[in-house]
């Protein structure tokens, strides 16, 4: 004959047909006070017998987790995934805790195991805008039966660094308008590239007597990517993959060329740019215009190749490009065609001198920023009258600089620079009968632009 003892909720029975305890819900077993360790009451809510273990309620057959590794990074800065694996995870609510206590950071996660021994977590904006680089945050998980496990610690690991950092379409980007280092953190993966060299300077006209002595356009810098899908320079298709491991790497941003300073002197290349030990060549100078005495003034080689100057009854050639980034400058063939060529583009040759001089070839587009931009457009020639086309020609898109007009007086003969971080090619110099020499202009420094995936 069962015995009782008590009522309701705190009785319990004895004899053959078992024992009772007391019946509580969750909420209630949770508020109680005054216990004791092995004091054990049956939760109505998940319907399972607990016991206090003198800090805790605890199912009686509760599963202990074991935290055995956590793989991945944090980072500061950045939202990553850990891999964590163990045991006793369960089927369900997993909780995964992240303590940092001198970054102030205690965040609960609640995730669903992938099995009884494995777990992906992705870190939360909580935790990672809120930690420091290099100290230590502190993981633990708690299963579905409310027991802890024990603790792994992860360093928190800083963003590379280096250039203008932006991010678009789940890139990272950094874009370096100037020579900088760029300090790479992150595990071993590939990271894209936009090298793009300084422009060539615009062809000068030298001191002549008579009106069509412009200059060639400079030429634009070379042009490499390997953004799968988008083009290099002279038609080629995107390079090829490049993996990148931790380390500091020198990038290098050329300058662009100046004009023409001399007597018959072409102006000068545009300047490499670099990085990972893969380089953008130069563009080349556009030549100076010398009528007299009638000369082939031949634009120089780069990138994109400059473009030549005038030639009365003499052929002249624009300077060649790069294979893999850039086109030639324009030509002259020759005859009584008195007018300059302009510079090579990334996408296109330049202008060829014929009645009119020849505008600068054309750049190439790219949207590794996010956005479409096009860069590296050749310097327009500048503007002759022998055939009545006092105009300079335009730069090619991308940067290129517009040649200057015919008879302009002024220091660059109102020819205009490449664009600043373009790798545009200066414009050339307009024909004058002044005895006074006129610099075409300046090509436009280069850009190297970078970004990968965290």
């Amino acid at each position: 004959m069962p015995v009782f003892v008590g009522a309701g909720t705190s009785s319990f029975l004895k004899d053959t047909d078992g024992v009772g305890v007391s019946q509580r819900t969750t909420t209630q077993i949770n508020n109680m006070t005054g216990m004791v360790a092995g004091q054990i009451a049956y939760d109505t809510d998940i319907k399972v017998l607990k016991y206090y273990d003198g800090s805790s309620w605890l199912k009686i057959s509760s599963l202990v987790p074991t935290l055995t590794s956590v793989t991945g990074q944090i980072y500061a800065g950045a939202s990553s995934t850990l891999t964590l694996t163990g045991t006793n995870f369960l089927n369900a609510n997993l909780v995964v805790n992240f303590l940092q206590t001198s970054d102030s950071v205690d965040v609960n996660v609640t995730v669903t195991p992938a099995s009884d021994t494995s777990a992906t977590v992705t870190v939360p904006a909580t935790v990672y805008n809120n930690v420091t680089a290099g100290n230590a945050v502190t993981i633990k998980v708690t299963n579905s039966d409310f027991v802890a496990s024990n603790t792994q610690n992860i360093t928190v690991t800083a963003l590379p660094s280096g250039g203008n950092i932006t991010t678009s379409g789940g890139y990272r980007i950094h874009t370096f308008t100037s020579s900088a280092n760029f300090v790479f953190t992150l595990s071993a993966r590939e990271v894209q590239y936009l090298i793009v060299a300084g422009g060539g300077g615009g062809g000068g006209h030298w001191s002549g007597d008579y009106y069509n002595d412009g200059g060639g356009g400079g030429g634009a810098g070379g042009y490499r990517t390997n953004v799968t899908g988008q083009s290099s320079g002279g038609g080629s298709s995107a390079e090829g993959a490049n993996t990148v491991s931790p380390n500091t790497y020198s990038v290098v941003v050329g300058a662009g060329g100046a004009s023409s300073s001399t007597a018959n002197g072409n102006a000068s290349n545009g300047n490499a740019s670099s990085v990972f030990g893969i380089s953008s060549v130069g563009g080349g100078g556009g030549a100076v215009g010398t009528y007299n005495p009638p000369q082939g003034n031949g634009g120089n080689n780069g990138g994109c190749g400059g473009g030549c100057a005038n030639a009365y009854n003499v052929g002249a050639s624009g300077g060649s490009g790069t294979s893999g980034q850039g086109y030639r400058g324009g030509n002259h063939g020759g005859g009584a065609l008195q007018t300059a060529g302009g510079g090579g583009g990334a996408g296109a040759a330049g202008g060829d001198a014929a009645q009119q001089t020849g505008a600068g070839g054309n750049g190439v587009s790219s949207n590794i920023t996010g956005s479409a931009v096009t860069r590296a457009g050749g310097g327009g020639a500048g503007g002759v009258n022998g055939n009545g086309n006092t105009a300079g020609s335009a730069g090619g898109s991308g940067g290129g600089g517009n040649g200057g007009n015919n008879g302009v007086a002024g220091s660059t003969g109102g020819a205009t620079n490449g664009g600043a971080n373009t790798g545009g090619g200066g414009g050339g110099a307009g024909g004058n009968t002044s005895a006074t020499a006129y610099l075409g202009a300046a090509g436009g420094s280069g850009v190297v632009i970078l970004r990968y995936q965290v």
